[in-house]
């Protein structure tokens, strides 16, 4: 049976007006057709108004739940009327074949219940960093070294390119409003993870749930200049670590922090030895890199312990 696939893309500010109509006409651009396209704009009256006279044939919506991220993607999933309900992120282009991936994925198994795709790095200054290392592209939102490079199951999806059955968002209560970021007051930080746990509550409260990595379904996602420097990626180590502290919090150590033992224990150790290696045959940048991953291990872990001692001391 062929999947309706809503579309749903969170946007929260005029500045990325260039960066919504990409995302758009990506969207536009679907091989095969999406079932609606649904615009969720976060408590900004001015660039709701700007959306609808723009777009008069999509479903342009107000966040109606608590501003931030979650509350968006709460919104677009109740307006939905497809199957699936599909999140790009504002700053994101879709591959042609991305919805047409994500459709075959879930006619892999009765069991698949959600789908992450490939999201590589459009760096804004043309290229990468020399010192930036590809384990933590999770910091620009992308795909990182250490996920699987086929279709397998996973843990957790990565919240602007996945897919989910409608039904079981709202079956499980949606996106957490308590978790991720929110642009204005008190979430300024660049915090996430709202998917991560939307993703270990919703196996939790429905086990044999599987989710999967589908690398057809690909998109490219923007990396400002700002993002692209060592201050920012530091800073959203640590808010990564604080956000890891939240997820805990509300579904447990154990599967919490499941898939970060083996990423640090592993991933994470090979990626020092490849830095250094690299650096021995003459590429003076694997120390950066190296190094990179050490201070970002160690910024993501002070986050974790402080915000784990932070709740610890509210409780």
């Amino acid at each position: 049976m062929t999947l309706r696939i809503s579309v749903v893309v969170c946007v929260y500010t005029e500045d990325r007006w260039d960066d919504i109509r990409a995302a758009v006409e990506s969207v536009r651009a679907q091989r095969r057709e999406p079932h609606e396209l649904i615009l969720v704009v976060d408590h900004n009256p001015d660039l709701h108004l700007r959306l609808k006279r723009e777009y008069p044939d999509v479903v342009v919506l107000e966040n109606a739940h608590e501003r931030g991220l979650s509350g968006g993607k709460n919104t677009g999933t109740e307006a939905a009327t497809g199957d699936v309900v599909a999140f790009l992120d504002d700053d994101a282009v879709a591959s042609p074949e991305w919805l047409a991936a994500f459709e075959d994925a879930f006619a892999s198994g009765p069991a698949v219940v959600g789908v992450g795709g490939l999201t590589r790095p459009l760096w804004a200054t043309g290229e990468r960093p020399r010192w930036f290392p590809e384990e933590f592209d999770w910091t620009v939102g992308c795909t990182y070294r250490g996920m699987p490079v086929e279709r397998a199951p996973i843990r957790n999806v990565m919240g602007g390119n996945a897919a989910f059955l409608r039904e079981v968002i709202g079956g499980v209560g949606g996106f957490s409003t308590q978790i991720g970021r929110n642009v204005q007051g008190r979430r300024s930080r660049p915090l996430g993870c709202e998917e991560t746990e939307f993703c270990i509550r919703l196996s939790q409260r429905r086990p044999g749930s599987v989710m999967l990595f589908e690398p057809g379904a690909a998109i490219g996602h923007k990396v400002s200049p700002a993002r692209s420097r060592f201050a920012y990626f530091r800073s959203r180590c640590f808010a990564e670590g604080l956000s890891k502290a939240l997820v805990t919090n509300s579904v447990g150590a154990g599967d919490g922090l499941s898939s970060e033992r083996s990423y640090t224990f592993r991933t994470l150790p090979l990626g020092v030895l490849r830095g250094l290696g690299d650096a021995l045959r003459g590429d003076v940048a694997g120390l950066g890199r190296a190094g990179a991953i050490v201070v970002g291990l160690a910024w993501t872990t002070w986050g974790y312990v402080l915000g784990t001692a932070r709740m610890k001391a509210r409780s």
